[in-house]
């Protein structure tokens, strides 16, 4: 049976921290005092008692209910006080926001031993216990809104007296809690990478827990807390949540340890039938229309809408989710994914990526445990109706049609599109296809995704680029890897015998010289999909003369900003840069942060030799360093790049050389500009496309004429000022 307990009324409000967990010498409301050390508060008159009550006002002990100067005590009526309630000052206004519009004042409440500030609007909450309400707060038809002494605000702490086994885990990017986080207020995805990641090092793994406890501590006592212009409205259930300034909540179901940041310059909201349990928000961050989500983390400008599930997971800033499932992942900022059919599970997706309609990407798909996972760097992008099993893997920008994928992916090509061919039983993978078909996509979403990002604190500098280390290193991966299997090929087409090293160079030499027979040539990936069907590469001489003037572009728009920034324009000033930049390094996606791998490696060494006192705070700091090392890093990786895919050494930089590059660039600029209009035309001249309008003045009218594309426009006008602005550096090259 339920076990209710019965103590003296006069008691209510009062003994919210143990006696067994008070530190010696401390009262129960010592926290409380830190949280507000107002001490303007005075005792009420025996006038103003008299008012209090007159209006229907109780209170077990009057003396226990304090107020500040300018109170105007009538504005307080049929309220219930119990234990220390403390009340700012009441004026006869009333306050409007969003066109509610509801008096200052306290009216039909039940308060207990909370702190209320000034001109405050509390009305029809039912069970207000231990919370401080700021100034300005609206409070209207809450049914419940308490905080007990062992709060802990979505933290996954434990506090005094309590046992581990109470501790909130986030079990990300695996269902079998084998890559498990502890969240807490602050964490930024590239905290939650580096924890799941480096799950072989026990030191790393048990300074992280460390980290964390002693950031928030163990100690109980601490209030639940209203921020300034707050509102609150025909909500439910609010327990143990922490909710900032200029938040809105209006008719939300249940909302339970949670830490809801909230500013002036970024305000998070939650709308109506939303349930939300133990977890935290950033701010800025919205969930409205019947959002679940259970263990969660919502970074800085992230959105849950419509109906949404999250549970055990991540979301990344500036992401929306909606519609859909999303369970024990890890999603990294500018992901999108809001069909209702769509199911994403134990998954790391590294950013700018998109899950369409009837996805399919779950684990425990070929096991009897759940231990699958799913890895997929930036701009992946699955089709309509697309099923993966676990465990997969794709490089960054890839495309997946919509099909049902019978085994296992590892996709090493960046920038590809991958098919299943039902009807030949095979996999079909075509290298640079969004270079060759997509312009229009790939460019429109960089410039969307950097325009989107509203954050005013960017504690992690995001690469929204596509052209950036990390798809650059993967390029030139994918170039050993297609010379290799042309070069297998035609091993196999001649019956040769050769090892990898043959392969690979006979491949170059056919791809680089655009051989007639690679026309007659099968070529076939080894390792990309765990199956006995083959796997065939499409287009493989286009694309690798994509990759290679891609990088070849890399580089040289990082050097054209060098000699943009720098008077120095001399070819011996430009051979010492190239001299500077030494190998190709390879980089890590650090929560939307690239950072070069060996300083990862340092970061990590000096955790696990506890050479960070400070612990979250320095790992943060990190992350700031690396973002203003960050343009130099890149521009040494660019020119890295340039050299090893031109194959020369810095040595060998003259004036012709650099002068090359440059119109090399122009050339690939201007093509790129135009693909993004070729891309968009094809909206306009598909017949199909244009069989619902009967006219083409309708369709204009519809989808806007392609002429007045302001995308479109805009690269168009960027390849002209581009132009300009090289042939003017050219012209400033100095021997």
């Amino acid at each position: 049976m339920n076990q209710i307990k019965k103590h003296p009324v006069e008691n209510l409000g009062y003994n919210f921290i143990p006696s067994e967990f008070l530190p010696e010498g401390k009262d129960e409301f010592y926290i409380r005092f830190q949280q507000n050390p107002a001490t303007d508060y005075r005792q009420l008159t025996r006038q103003e008692t008299a008012i209090l009550k007159s209006n229907g006002n109780r209170s077990d002990n009057w003396s226990q209910v304090l107020v500040r100067e300018g109170i105007d005590i009538l504005l307080i009526e049929e309220c219930t006080f119990f234990g220390l309630v403390r009340i700012g000052r009441l004026e006869p206004y009333f306050l409007e926001f969003s066109q509610l519009r509801t008096p200052v004042g306290l009216y039909r409440s039940l308060i207990v031993s909370c702190d209320i500030g000034n001109n405050v609007a509390i009305n029809n909450v039912r069970l207000l216990s231990h919370y401080i309400i700021e100034d300005e707060a609206i409070l209207i038809n809450v049914n419940e809104m308490s905080c007990t002494s062992h709060s802990k605000f979505g933290n996954g702490i434990v506090k005094d007296g309590e046992p581990e086994d109470l501790r909130i885990w986030l079990e990300i990017c695996n269902e079998n809690a084998g890559r498990k986080v502890i969240p807490f207020d602050g964490m930024l995805p590239g905290d939650a990478w580096l924890w799941s990641k480096y799950r072989a090092s026990e030191p790393l793994q048990d300074a992280f827990k460390a980290f964390t406890d002693r950031q928030f501590g163990t100690y109980r006592g601490t209030y639940g807390t209203v921020g300034k212009r707050t509102v609150i409205k025909n909500t439910h259930i609010i327990k143990d949540v922490k909710i900032g300034s200029d938040a809105y909540i209006k008719g939300a179901n249940k909302l339970k340890n949670l830490t809801i940041n909230s500013n002036e310059n970024a305000k998070s909201q939650i709308g109506e039938g939303c349930e939300m349990v133990n977890g935290i928000m950033g701010a800025g961050s919205r969930a409205f229309y019947g959002v679940k989500a259970v263990r969660f983390i919502l970074a800085p400008f992230s959105q849950l809408k419509y109906g949404a599930r999250l549970i055990n997971s991540y979301l990344g800033e500036n992401a929306t989710i909606s519609c859909c499932e999303v369970l024990n992942t890890l999603l990294f900022p500018a992901h999108e994914q809001h069909h209702n059919n769509s199911f994403l599970c134990a998954s790391l997706v590294m950013g700018q990526s998109n899950i369409a309609a009837g996805a399919t990407i779950g684990s425990n798909h070929n096991s009897r445990a759940a231990d699958g996972e799913l890895q997929a760097g930036r701009g992946f992008w699955p089709g309509l109706c697309v099923s993966l099993k676990h465990n997969s893997k794709f490089a960054s920008f890839t495309m997946i049609a919509k099909g049902d994928y019978p085994a296992e992916l590892n996709i090493p090509m960046p920038f590809c599109l991958v098919s299943n061919d039902v009807h030949n039983d095979r996999l079909l993978v075509m290298p640079g296809y969004w270079f060759q078909y997509n312009m229009y996509a790939i460019l429109r979403n960089e410039r969307k995704f950097a325009d989107r990002d509203k954050r005013r604190e960017k504690a992690q500098l995001l690469e929204y680029d596509f052209l950036a280390p990390d798809t650059v290193n993967e390029m030139f991966v994918a170039l050993q890897l297609l010379c290799r299997f042309t070069g297998q090929a035609f091993y196999q087409k001649h019956a040769l015998i050769g090892g990898s090293r043959e392969h690979e160079q006979k491949g170059k030499e056919l791809l680089e010289s655009n051989a007639p027979v690679l026309k007659q040539l099968e070529i076939q990936a080894r390792g990309f999909e765990n199956s006995g069907r083959p796997v065939h590469l499409i287009k493989v001489q286009e694309g690798y003369l994509l990759y290679k003037k891609m990088i070849a572009y890399y580089g040289t728009r990082l050097l054209i900003g060098y000699l943009q920034k720098n008077s120095d324009k001399s070819i011996r000033s430009l051979a010492l840069l190239f001299a500077g930049a030494g190998s190709r390094s390879n980089w890590l996606n650090a929560g939307g942060q690239l950072i070069p791998e060996e300083n990862i490696n340092t970061l990590i060494r000096d955790i696990e030799n506890g050479r960070l006192e400070r612990g979250w705070q320095q790992v943060h700091a990190f992350y700031e360093q690396q973002a203003l090392l960050y343009p130099d890093q890149k521009l040494q990786h660019g020119l890295a790049a340039l050299m090893e895919t031109g194959n020369f050494r810095p040595d060998m930089a003259s004036l012709p050389l650099l002068r090359e590059l440059l119109l090399n660039a122009i050339d690939t600029k201007q093509w790129m500009a135009q693909s993004v209009y070729a891309s968009k035309a094809k909206d306009y001249e598909n017949p199909f496309r244009k069989m619902v309008y009967d006219s083409t003045g309708e369709m204009e009218a519809v989808v806007g004429k392609l002429k007045d594309n302001p995308f479109i426009n805009e690269q168009l006008k960027e390849a002209e000022a581009f132009e300009s602005n090289i042939q003017e550096l050219i012209g400033a090259l100095k021997e």
